[in-house]
């Protein structure tokens, strides 16, 4: 096992955020007992969200240990997983409330999955890098104009739950605040000549706390206000 230094402030990061989602994980897998049927599936896909972080840090920690580097296709792997599930918790989230066409199911497989691979392709020199950096700017901002003006936020706000609105209404910021660091980092590395040296690694490292962690909780928390106002109905 690798011994890594006090001052190293990577690797401190790469397993404050592996604790952080192993601890996340198990939370929102036990939360699936708590709410109502209807919600187990968005708070099981923000859990395997979650656990796929803990693989994608755990091998990018130990790339750092053995090279003090950390490959670009590290965070790729992780991101081209969790990404998908998190904007699919959402679309089934809306689903709940109201009724969404399959198109706009796919269409966001496809599209969330694409956001991330095509970043890669130019960070790891497959494709152009402005062009890489651009499709995937507009397809992460297509899944945005989706949570704010499609049919996912017509649904929303044609509910009469609070919980649920309140609830996509956090998980949407997140989106679009949280998930700003990785356009920001790909237009760094690609543009400003930035080599990662560990610095990079820790922004990503401390933005998992929201965009994986925070995430997975908020879905965990509306499923539980709302089923438990469904509860209190029915006694």
């Amino acid at each position: 096992m690798a011994v890594f230094e006090t001052a190293d402030l990577t690797a401190a990061s790469y397993s404050t955020a592996t604790f952080g989602l192993v601890a996340t994980s198990v939370l929102l897998l036990l939360g699936t007992g708590w709410v109502s049927r209807s919600w187990k599936l968005p708070v099981a896909l923000c859990a395997l969200a979650a656990l796929v972080g803990v693989g994608a840090m755990f091998e990018a920690r130990e790339a750092w240990a053995q090279g003090k580097v950390v490959p670009v296709v590290y965070h790729y792997v992780g991101w081209a997983i969790s990404m998908p599930m998190q904007v699919l918790a959402l679309y089934f989230m809306a689903l709940r409330r109201g009724k969404l066409g399959i198109g706009l199911f796919w269409r966001l497989v496809i599209v969330s999955t694409l956001m991330v691979f095509v970043r890669y392709l130019g960070e790891a020199g497959f494709m152009h890098a402005t062009l890489a950096f651009l499709i995937g700017l507009v397809f992460w901002l297509y899944i945005l104009g989706e949570l704010f003006f499609g049919k996912m936020d017509e649904v929303i706000r044609n509910t009469s739950n609070e919980h649920v609105r309140r609830g996509y209404f956090w998980l949407r910021l997140i989106v679009t605040v949280g998930w700003a660091i990785y356009p920001l980092g790909n237009f760094i590395t690609s543009f400003a000549g930035y080599v990662d040296d560990g610095a990079l690694s820790v922004a990503y490292n401390t933005a998992d706390f929201l965009n994986r962690m925070a995430f997975g909780l908020a879905v965990l928390a509306s499923a539980m206000l709302e089923s438990g106002e469904a509860r209190n109905a029915r006694d």
